[in-house]
């Protein structure tokens, strides 16, 4: 059965969706079966796996409106080595509709019910919001990966989730919890990063990932050819930090 993620913080623009894609591309090189389920309808999580989410014919908005099964809506990331459920504006329309229907926090991990057996991961890109997308997505998965960058502010915002997980866990989903916390952009030179990283070791011990990514012009440089970091520049350092990344994760779900 699939181990579910999902890849969230509610601030924006710290690294979710390059991690979402680069951990799976991690994950489909040491022989992982990988599901990436992108939750966010700005749909960068579909395109920067090379998929032109203008060009779906089913997206996770059918999903999610019971419209359409995974099994029909999934397509295969062209050189990531993993299956993709996309997301495309469409998708800003599912948050007004969801709200009149049943079952609406539940439809996610419903319809992954369907393909649980033919994964070994699966990993949910969600939007730096707590919105109905994004309860969906935590209500479907069996913890939380928290990438963040080691800032003052990012600290702030990594009390206000983990309360979040803390209130789903309790609420609605008794399977939830932190899996751990993962320092990106990480830039050495910097003090108050050092600080900062310090400070989450020492709150969160064995919470936090051994394996750190550094701040990489080609992971940013990736998306714009629809690849992720770890197929586009395999031997970037941000690329192998991922890598890293991805078989301490494999290490984690199987000592758990």
């Amino acid at each position: 059965m699939a181990k579910v993620f999902c890849v969230a913080n509610q601030k924006g623009g710290v690294g979710k969706t390059t991690t979402t894609v680069n951990l799976a591309a991690g994950l489909a090189r040491v022989q992982q079966r990988v599901l990436v389920v992108d939750l966010d309808p700005q749909g960068n999580a579909t395109m920067g796996s090379g998929i032109d989410k203008r060009a779906m014919p089913l997206s996770v908005y059918d999903v999610l409106l019971e419209s359409a099964a995974i099994a029909e809506a999934r397509q295969a990331s062209p050189q990531g080595g993993y299956d993709v459920l996309g997301a495309n504006r469409e998708l800003a329309g599912a948050e007004v509709e969801l709200v009149a229907l049943e079952h609406r926090n539940e439809r996610l991990r419903r319809a992954l019910g369907a393909v649980a057996d033919q994964y070994d991961f699966v990993l949910i890109d969600c939007p730096p919001s707590l919105s109905l997308l994004t309860l969906n997505g935590l209500c479907s998965a069996h913890g939380v990966i928290v990438p963040m960058q080691c800032e003052y502010f990012a600290l702030e915002g990594l009390s206000d989730l983990v309360n979040t997980i803390k209130q789903v866990h309790a609420n609605l989903n008794r399977d939830l919890q932190l899996i751990g916390l993962l320092r990106v952009m990480f830039d050495p030179r910097i003090t108050l990063q050092q600080q900062v990283s310090e400070q989450l070791k020492s709150h969160f011990g064995d919470k936090v990932f051994n394996a750190v990514i550094p701040r990489n012009v080609r992971l940013a440089e990736a998306p714009s050819y629809g690849q992720p970091g770890v197929v586009f520049d395999p031997a970037a350092k941000g690329a192998q930090a991922y890598l890293e990344f991805a078989a301490e994760l494999v290490q984690r779900v199987k000592a758990a």
